[in-house]
């Protein structure tokens, strides 16, 4: 797939087919992640893959989120502060931003796979951090289950050009 065909194909993706991930298919996609820019080049995260089916529903025990637990895969995107680039002109930490672009670069390269994403920020980070057992330097940032989607979620709504975009 094209690059410009990836970023216009990707979706976010609430149903997954009951069908794993090979192994091959996700190195690929971490690679992608390992690969990604940070500020400086300080890599300030952690990447948590969870596979095993108990952990995902530990993760997302609840109905409302049953969807996320039923993906094959999981993954965790942690930032680590205290190993960023920090802004000197007035303190911006850049971690989470980092973290940030990464995950960009893991939801393209799954759907450059064939896979299905979906970037999900609107979580409790203590149960996260319970169940993985997270070290205190580490910092829940953004999640994504990754699978084969179950349907086609259809054309997405975006703005006009003209409302995001100002030439100076």
């Amino acid at each position: 797939m094209q690059f410009y065909d990836v970023i216009a194909t990707r979706r976010s993706i609430r149903a997954y087919r009951d069908q794993s991930v090979a192994d091959d298919v996700l190195l690929r996609i971490l690679e992608a992640v390992r690969l990604a820019p940070s500020a400086a080049n300080r890599q300030p995260w952690h990447w948590y893959v969870i596979r095993d089916a108990t952990l995902r529903r530990q993760l997302f025990p609840t109905e409302r989120h049953a969807w996320v637990a039923a993906a094959p895969v999981i993954v965790v995107g942690c930032s680590q502060p205290n190993d960023a680039w920090v802004r000197s002109y007035d303190g911006k930490n850049h971690a989470d931003i980092d973290v940030a672009i990464a995950m960009e670069h893991l939801v393209l390269a799954a759907t450059a796979e064939g896979l299905g994403s979906c970037w999900i920020c609107a979580f409790d980070p203590l149960p996260i951090r319970q169940v993985l057992g997270l070290p205190d330097q580490q910092v829940p940032v953004a999640i994504t289950p990754l699978g084969y989607p179950a349907g086609d979620p259809g054309a997405r709504i975006r703005k006009a050009f003209d409302e995001i975009i100002s030439w100076r």
